[in-house]
């Protein structure tokens, strides 16, 4: 096998699951954090390409891939997702990791550099910033968590496809089918279901129908944050004083360019890669963004 598997305890006693490529005295840790219904098996063939230079950790948040189902869906938020990744990071002896993050894991890393900075070396964003598209972000609370069962693994793939496929143009049949299992898996009645609690779903447009009234209470100065994670993720943003690159797909619906210039105008040496021909997609794929990677990575460690 390529990688170790690893559990351990959330605070609240679920057991979450997280793979380590590399070995301990690979150099610095990569940590690798999906987005809002994918799991580590996502950053699969990077953690292989960078493996040989670094130790790279790929985690399963909870509700996702092997890591347990809360049986309380409200808990499926970030301010109780970094309790996970602090106690992850603890178990796993990473005092301080450069991380990447999908959608959401780019979110719950800017939340670390807020909380904890100094177990922040550097952050790679991939396709998100601290303000989203309302356009896209609609198109995913229209979505997640309501796909209906699949009969076989044809249907899965066209399921993928109906789901990603507006990010990720112009990709054959073939694409897909490569990609299917990394997204679902097979259940008890031995067909494909996917890999993640359905009522993650319910838990997003929950909080999406609070957030007006929280930034209500912010505005008024009444309440800043919640559980110590910025109600207002520009907060969060604000507190990257470390380097970090943001990748953002050509035909993103959640990364404007406007919201990265104003990343740039609140982070003068924020590293910037456009790739073309993709939208907001959860694959770490292709020369240009694996490029931009390499690049920010050698000058890390350059610098």
């Amino acid at each position: 096998m390529s990688f170790s598997e690893h559990r351990f305890s959330s605070d609240d006693g679920l057991s979450l699951y997280y793979r380590v490529y590399g070995s301990d005295d690979s150099g610095d840790t990569i940590l690798c954090l999906p987005g809002l219904t994918r799991n580590s098996r996502d950053f699969h063939e990077l953690a292989l390409r960078l493996a040989d230079r670094y130790r790279v950790i790929c985690a399963d948040p909870r509700g996702r891939g092997m890591s347990d189902r809360d049986p309380n869906w409200h808990n499926y938020n970030i301010p109780t997702y970094m309790p996970d990744l602090d106690r992850l990071m603890d178990v796993a002896d990473v005092p301080e990791a450069i991380f990447l993050g999908t959608s959401m894991g780019g979110l719950m890393s800017m939340t670390l550099a807020y909380q904890q900075p100094k177990r922040v070396k550097a952050i790679i964003l991939n396709d998100i910033g601290p303000e989203a598209d309302p356009t896209g972000i609609q198109r995913i609370l229209n979505y997640v968590g309501r796909q209906t069962p699949v009969r076989d693994w044809d249907a899965a793939v066209d399921q993928l496809h109906s789901t990603y496929g507006v990010g990720i143009p112009k990709r054959p049949r073939e694409y897909w089918e490569e990609r299917v299992r990394l997204a679902y898996r097979e259940g008890d009645d031995g067909r494909p279901e996917l890999d993640m609690d359905m009522k993650i779903g319910d838990a997003i447009r929950h909080s999406m129908r609070a957030l007006p009234a929280l930034k209500m209470l912010r505005a008024l100065r009444v309440m800043k944050e919640v559980r110590g994670v910025p109600i207002d993720a520009w907060d969060s943003f604000r507190a990257v004083d470390m380097p970090c690159l943001v990748m953002r797909g050509e035909l993103s619906d959640i990364l404007s360019e406007e919201i990265v210039e104003r990343m740039q105008a609140v982070k003068p040496d924020l590293k910037v890669a456009t790739i073309p021909d993709i939208g907001h997609s959860p694959y770490i794929e292709g020369p240009e963004m694996l490029g931009a990677i390499d690049t920010f990575l050698a000058e890390l460690g350059d610098h």
